[in-house]
């Protein structure tokens, strides 16, 4: 395309922010005459006549050429360009894109994604008037207030998830790790609170009186070498001796005695059921209790599992129980009482729930032990940074925040 015919900028940005609506899959449905005029070249047909191979070269080479950083990031989330993301819908590429900012999607969709938006098509236009691409310059910052901003109390915020610089970057610059811990303040009942919410393996957890395993309804503990919470809880729980040899295989013995004991031989217990054991060599990092909470109803003749919601929360209201149960023990034997609790989203895995199903099952159950006043020290855990993005909005939406996303 000669100089005199460049596209308008507005023109270039509004089939730019088309094709985010629709994603690269959907790039045949769209009409968009300017994008297509400009990936066509010299003496090859019209140029509306559709080439959507080449448009989406076109678009793939202009953000190549903002020159990496988290600008480019989250361009390529925003467009499904990045691996894996080409059939994400809308509002999953979009939340993608906004935890490159560590900021809320709504603060994203109203400020940042109109920046990473307006790049692309700057570089279009870059490559259709002949001229190099150039990378934006590193000190377009994002306005201040759209950074994130503590509360008064130091927590953090929801939407601080990750740590990147609200600036375009050079990709040769390593972005700060996130952090892996955020307390986060929740309501539920007219009674107010905080969350601690871990962004790590369960077997990293410090200091905690009780951890919440899910396991299925066999009670029947995965192989300590698979990377599941169960399996990981079982691992870490294990003696060994300074070889690493095993010396007892202790979360497992006492599952196992409890099932003796209270389960008929052979059959699987109820959904819902939560069999209390010690935790091993857990103890060492001031883990006292593991909650095995059986959730999980093996499917015959498969390796599959069925969870429902329902039986989260029931699993959950039990945890609550016992842990009323085993403190009036503890008081009665002078022992410390049991007082913080950590919670996976159960279910969310092999289960087959969704991180959002799952953390609603769970909370029905949460919300309503803070609505009758119960004084504990929460915790959620999460392995991926993205579904820690997810629980953080929804956490923070039980204090009044917006979470609901706006349409594509």
């Amino acid at each position: 395309m000669s100089p005199t015919q460049l596209p308008d900028h507005g023109a270039v940005l509004a089939e730019v922010r088309e094709v985010r609506r629709a994603g690269i899959v959907r790039l045949r449905e769209l009409r968009l005459p300017v994008l297509t005029g400009m990936s066509a070249s010299p003496g090859e047909g019209s140029p509306g006549e559709p080439r959507f191979p080449a448009v989406e070269r076109l678009l793939r080479t202009a953000v190549a050429a903002i020159g990496g950083g988290t600008l480019q990031e989250a361009a390529e989330f925003s467009l499904g360009l990045a691996q894996g993301t080409r059939d994400w819908p809308p509002a999953d590429r979009r939340r993608r894109a906004a935890q490159v900012y560590g900021v809320s999607v709504e603060r994203f969709r109203k400020n940042q994604e109109l920046m990473v938006l307006g790049q692309v098509a700057e570089q279009l236009v870059r490559l259709a008037s002949g001229a190099p691409a150039q990378p934006p310059a590193t000190g377009a910052a994002v306005p201040a207030s759209d950074a994130g901003t503590a509360p008064a109390d130091g927590s953090a915020p929801a939407s601080a998830l990750t740590s990147a610089s609200a600036t375009s970057e050079p990709s040769a610059r390593p972005r700060p790790l996130a952090p892996s811990h955020h307390r986060i303040p929740v309501r539920a009942g007219g009674h107010g609170g905080h969350v601690t919410l871990h962004v790590h393996a369960v077997d990293l957890l410090r200091d905690i009186d009780v951890v919440v395993s899910p396991s299925n309804t066999h009670l029947a503990l995965p192989e300590p070498y698979k990377s599941s919470v169960a399996a990981s809880l079982r691992r870490a729980g294990a003696v060994r001796d300074p070889a690493g040899r095993l010396v007892e295989d202790s979360v497992r013995d006492e599952l196992r005695a409890w099932s003796d004991r209270f389960a008929a031989p052979g059959l699987s217990v109820a959904p819902g059921t939560v069999a209390p054991t010690g935790a091993g060599a857990l103890a060492w990092q001031g883990i006292r209790r593991i909650f095995h909470a059986a959730v999980a109803v093996p499917r015959p003749g498969t390796n599959d599992y069925d969870v429902q919601p329902a039986d989260v929360t029931r699993a959950v209201t039990r945890v609550f129980a016992l842990l009323a149960e085993e403190n009036g023990r503890s008081t009665d034997a002078g022992l410390p009482p049991l007082r913080s609790l950590c919670l996976p989203l159960l279910g969310a895995g092999r289960g087959g729930l969704t991180p959002a199903v799952s953390f609603a099952a769970v909370w029905a159950a949460v919300e309503a032990e803070l609505a009758r006043g119960g004084d504990w020290d929460l915790h959620f855990l999460v392995r991926r940074p993205e579904r820690a993005l997810l629980v953080a909005e929804l956490l923070a939406s039980t204090d009044g925040a917006p979470t609901e996303e706006p349409g594509p």
